[in-house]
């Protein structure tokens, strides 16, 4: 679901101001981003760029957002120091605590976000993608909160190794259908959903779940997630005697989690690092290309097909990236490092074992680089981002550790 070329109603126009501030008019983040859509989806596209505009500009829309993320979310989320991990591998170790949040990510500030601005759009249907389940539950927790019907699109693989999610989202009453093409993984259920959007667009709201897609999908998704980053600021100020943390690492995927919390240290001296599969290392293989309706880095042959990811997590599984993080890394603002599905083991068994704190395997995938990287970290504070806890990733470890 992408088209050749850019749409000509979304030109690119003026200067980005700076690292994570607003896009261009084009939905451009240096050469990222961009609109590259079916022309039935562009008047949809632009709705929801004025909405959101609008929305992002109302008070009375902020407030609200805020009491639900306050008394139904659960925010702020805590940051954990971690004593005994720290001691262990040479380097201060804190943790800001997304998979504290309500349903268990931080996959519902973004949905919170969306479902409020969908119900102000009269819109009355949710239609979403997961890989993890991890957003489609919190999708269908919105939508029965909301009263709105839901539908998630899952690939078949995904449904197999995150059964326990799949039944959340159906005891939440939304209806859960199979991507059955191509990998059978998030990629595919993007297209699927990006379909049923198209055929639906009147009443339906696509509730995308990371910061990628076409505009002005990467800014707002961003936007809504700003709240962690903020938040990890001004507790690290704290912690910290006024000071910020030396590096801020997240988990990426298309790189929602990541881009909450480095939009509130862009602005400082803290090092951004974020941690890809190695088996979906789309900054790594550094190809710029256009999947899903936005122009950014990931994995493609040398005839620009676009290639299976592999990953151990199923929230990871992505070739691509967000059009956001591309523009970082390619300033040198972040920088972005792979790990191996097995050094992701290693490091979920790490932290139970010395925190008490099982963590889903995307989130290991951030503390497996501290753990590659700790003779270049020795005696520094770093933040992790720990972005969802690690329920639905149980059965499967005992599979892998068996």
């Amino acid at each position: 679901m992408s088209a050749e070329a850019p749409n000509a109603a979304t030109p690119d126009s003026g200067v980005q101001p700076g690292f994570m501030a607003d896009p261009t008019a084009g939905g451009r983040f240096g050469e990222f981003g961009g609109m590259y859509v079916p022309e039935t989806l562009v008047p949809a596209c632009q709705e929801l760029d004025r909405a959101f505009r609008s929305a992002w500009a109302d008070p009375s829309f902020r407030a609200e957002l805020t009491d639900l993320l306050t008394h139904y979310a659960g925010r702020p989320s805590p940051i954990t120091r971690c004593d005994n991990l720290s001691q262990e591998l040479g380097c201060t170790v804190l943790l800001k605590r997304e998979d504290l949040n309500h349903t268990g990510s931080h996959k519902i500030n973004n949905v919170l976000g969306q479902a409020l601005l969908a119900k102000r759009m009269g819109k009355t249907r949710l239609v979403a993608e997961t890989g993890a389940g991890q957003h489609g539950v919190a999708t269908a927790t919105a939508a029965a909160l909301f009263d709105m019907e839901c539908i998630v699109y899952m690939g078949t693989v995904d449904i197999r190794r995150q059964e326990l999610n799949v039944f959340r989202m159906k005891l939440l009453g939304s209806e859960v259908r199979a991507a059955e093409s191509g990998s059978q993984t998030l990629k595919d259920a993007v297209n699927e959903a990006m379909r049923h959007w198209v055929a639906a667009v009147e009443s339906t709201h696509y509730c995308l779940g990371s910061v990628m897609g076409p505009h002005p999908y990467p800014w707002m998704v961003r936007e809504f997630h700003r709240v962690i980053g903020d938040e990890a600021l001004q507790q690290c100020a704290g912690l910290l005697d006024g000071g910020n943390p030396d590096v801020v690492v997240a988990c990426v995927g298309g790189g929602s989690n990541a881009a909450g919390i480095f939009s509130g240290f862009a602005d400082t001296d803290a090092e951004l690092v974020g941690v890809e599969p190695a088996g979906g290392a789309a900054v790594g293989r550094a190809v710029p290309g256009i999947v899903h309706g936005s122009h950014s880095y990931l994995m493609q042959d040398e005839w620009g097909q676009v290639l299976e990811a592999q990953s151990i997590s199923a929230g990871l599984d992505y070739p691509g990236i967000g059009p956001e993080h591309a523009h970082l890394a390619a300033t040198g603002r972040a920088r972005y490092e792979p790990v191996t599905d097995a050094q992701v083991v290693e490091a979920f068994q790490l932290l139970a074992r010395t925190e008490g704190i099982i963590t889903a395997l995307e989130s290991a995938h951030a503390l497996a680089w501290i753990v590659q990287a700790q003779d270049e970290l020795e005696g520094k504070t770093v933040l992790l981002n720990l972005s969802g806890r690690g329920d639905k990733d149980v059965a499967q470890m005992m599979d892998v550790l068996a």
